[in-house]
Formats: C-alpha cells, sequence, structure tokens
C-alpha cells in the first residue's frame, strides 16, 4: 500500500489530475478533462518525438460507434486520415476448411457498417495531436515516474525528466494509465487478474489480387485461428494466433513461407497475396484489474481492462473509460467538490465494470465457442470480439 502522509505534510496542489501515462486513453482523459477546465498533467517515460509519430506496430483497431463518437467530441476523429480509416461492413466466421461461412452485418442496427479499422500508430498519433497548444494540459515527455503517495489531503508523485532533474508533484487525483503491467497499479495497492494463454498473435500487413469488400475474416482451424481484417487500398491485416513456442518458429520463416501459408489458410479467397511490411508478435496475456478506483486515484485504460492485444475492445474499452470518468470529474469540478474522493470516482468503478466485466471474461477463457455453437447462440464465435455491435454472446 502506498505511504500515507501526515495532513501537516501536505502541500499545495500543482494541478487538478496527474495522469501517468501518453498512450491514447491517458490522452483522451486529459483533453476531455481541458475541455472541462480541468487542469492536467501528462508524464511519459517516451521522448516527445517518438509519441507525436509513433512507428507502425502492426495492431489495427476495430472501432464501434460509440467509440467513435467520443473521439469525434474529443476532436480525435477529424485528425485521422481518411485513407487510413477502413469500414467495417460486414464479418464472416470459418469453420476450418468449410467454405459456408456464418455471416454478421448491421443489419436492425440502423447503421452502414458494424465499426471502422484504423491502425493503432495513427490512433496513437492523432491523440498527441489533439492535446497540442491546449493551456489546461502540460506535456511531460521523457519524464520517468518514480513513485506516489497518497494522504487524506491528496496524491503526491514524483519524477525524473530526461536531463537527471527530479520534481515532486501533487494533486487532488492520479490516474494512471500506464500499460496493462501498470507500476503505479501496483504500488497503489491494487492487485490485478492476470491470464498468459502460453499463446501468441502475429500480426502483418498483406496485400491480396481479390477484394476484401470491406468483410473480416475469422478462421478457426485446429490449433490456430486466423483473422483478416480489411483495410483501404487493396491490404488487409493478418492476425495469426498460435502456441508461443509455434509463433516463435513461424517469426523465423521466409516472407515467402509465411504468405504461401496464409494464402492456403484462407482457400485462396484473397487471391494472390504479398507481404506489406514487417510481422510482429505479441504475447496474449489478459488483465483485469480488482479495483478501479482507490481514494485519490483511478485507472483508466489497459490499467483497468488489459484485453486482447490485438483489435480487441482495449482501445474501445478505454475510450468509454475516459468518457464515464471525465464526465464525473467535471460535473464534480463544476460544484467545487475534492476531485480524489472515492464518492466521486466509485460511480466510475461500478459502470465501468459494469460495461467491461462480461465481456472482458472471454479473454479470461482458454478458448471462445466454436463456430457450431456460435450458430446456436447467435454470437461472434471469437475467444476476442471484433464486431461488438453485433455480439450476443
Amino acid at each position: 500500500m502506498p505511504r500515507r502522509l501526515p495532513a501537516a505534510q501536505a502541500t499545495p496542489f500543482d494541478t487538478d489530475v496527474l495522469i501517468i501515462g501518453a498512450g491514447p486513453s491517458g490522452l483522451a482523459l486529459a483533453r476531455a478533462l481541458a475541455d472541462a477546465s480541468i487542469r492536467s498533467v501528462v508524464l511519459d517515460a517516451q521522448d516527445a518525438a517518438t509519441l507525436a509519430d509513433p512507428s507502425p506496430d502492426g495492431r489495427d483497431i476495430a472501432l464501434t460507434h460509440r467509440a467513435a463518437v467520443v473521439m469525434r467530441r474529443l476532436g480525435l476523429w477529424e485528425r485521422l486520415p481518411e485513407a487510413e480509416v477502413a469500414p467495417l461492413r460486414e464479418a464472416e466466421v470459418y469453420n476450418g476448411s468449410d467454405p459456408r461461412p456464418l455471416h454478421f452485418g448491421p443489419q436492425g442496427s440502423g447503421e452502414n457498417e458494424l465499426g471502422w479499422l484504423v491502425a493503432n500508430h495513427v490512433i496513437r498519433r492523432a491523440s498527441w495531436q489533439a492535446v497540442q497548444g491546449r493551456e489546461a494540459i502540460d506535456l511531460r515527455p521523457a519524464t520517468r515516474v518514480l513513485g506516489h503517495t497518497l494522504d487524506a489531503q491528496g496524491a503526491t508523485l514524483r519524477c525524473r525528466a530526461a536531463d537527471g532533474s527530479e520534481a515532486t508533484l501533487r494533486a487532488p487525483l492520479i490516474v494512471a494509465a500506464d500499460s496493462r503491467f501498470s507500476e503505479s497499479r501496483r504500488q497503489a495497492g491494487i492487485g490485478a487478474q492476470m491470464r498468459d494463454f502460453g499463446r501468441s498473435v502475429i500480426v502483418c500487413r498483406m496485400a491480396h489480387t481479390e477484394s476484401n469488400r470491406a468483410v473480416a475474416q475469422e478462421c478457426f482451424h485446429r490449433g490456430h485461428t486466423l483473422a483478416v481484417l480489411p483495410m483501404n487500398g487493396g491490404e488487409s491485416s493478418i492476425v495469426v494466433t498460435v502456441a508461443s513456442d509455434q509463433a516463435l518458429a513461424m517469426q523465423r520463416w521466409s516472407d515467402e513461407q509465411f504468405t504461401a501459408w496464409v494464402q492456403q489458410q484462407l482457400g485462396r479467397r484473397l487471391g494472390e497475396m504479398s507481404m506489406r511490411g514487417a510481422r510482429h508478435l505479441y504475447p496474449l496475456v489478459a488483465v483485469y484489474a480488482q479495483r478501479f478506483v482507490a481514494e485519490r486515484f483511478a485507472l483508466i485504460g489497459d490499467a483497468a481492462v488489459g484485453m486482447h492485444p490485438v483489435t480487441a475492445h482495449g482501445y474501445n474499452f478505454g475510450l468509454y473509460g475516459v468518457d464515464v470518468l471525465s464526465a464525473l470529474l467535471a460535473a464534480a469540478h463544476r460544484a467545487g467538490r475534492d476531485l480524489g474522493r472515492l464518492e466521486v470516482l466509485q460511480p466510475y468503478e461500478t459502470r465501468h465494470r459494469r460495461e467491461t466485466g462480461r465481456s472482458s471474461t472471454a479473454p479470461m477463457r482458454s478458448s471462445g465457442c466454436s463456430p457450431t455453437t456460435a450458430r446456436r447462440r447467435g454470437c461472434c464465435a471469437g475467444r476476442w470480439c471484433a464486431w461488438p455491435s453485433t455480439c450476443r454472446h
């Protein structure tokens, strides 16, 4: 548990909220708070150049309609280049070599698509752009958080800048958005349910001669799954989930061998395929925090709920959490209440757990529904759902 300081040691506040982590969730929260005239300091160990122009990491994120609404409200959506936003119109689930897929579409939803696909590094770049020039946001890249303490009057954070200088900051509230393996969460005495499946995902972009029709595919084979996420420009994101030892071996394959394997697994439905860029490997580890809030402390993004690292609910859940938490803090700010009090934060815990609890159990299982079971239930058939607007599982 963090050390609690006696009241006599309390110091004046430097800002309203200290945000640890300048990833998409942390930056979205800073932007939402600034819109409510709430000041924040955002700290991240990465330098400004990396945060402003992150490198492609192979991950393409499936955005829901609700996530898009939040992004538009925060000025994020308008910063996504149109060519980088790929519509997701339908989804097909295949059982092995069975050519008859299970179809999902937006029928009955009032929408023309299930959602949109956007590269993770594009979202990160837009998030950084959206917080520039905001007087209420103090960005501190290349700054390492050394630790924090909580007391009845406020929260204190120690940090070290790239030049070696150290500083102490104090605010009513600390919000941790520093990844699924959050050190800040641990320092706050909050545990997390964590499951390592012993499986990994290989992701890459591939071009193909046949149109992807803006239709996602998920193919269940014995021992592995293969997902195709339709991107623009005659390309798709390929996601292979296999046992970790097999994934390491597959990473050593030549591009020609990997391409031939993907074509064969897809039954050549996308025609001739070719690599576009590097392959990336990610372990399949799911995390769910035991609590999302404590006195003077809150978790958002992957620090609260760490889903499947590719095309999962993760960023959507992060935005949902930002939407709820920022609204609560804005209301408390208008009323002149202490932003770090548990009674202010607890409704966020309740709502976010209700929104994420059922879906987040999916990565905690060793496998998802089989396509046969899915046909009976009418659900997405996946261990991780990229199409939550149609999922009833």
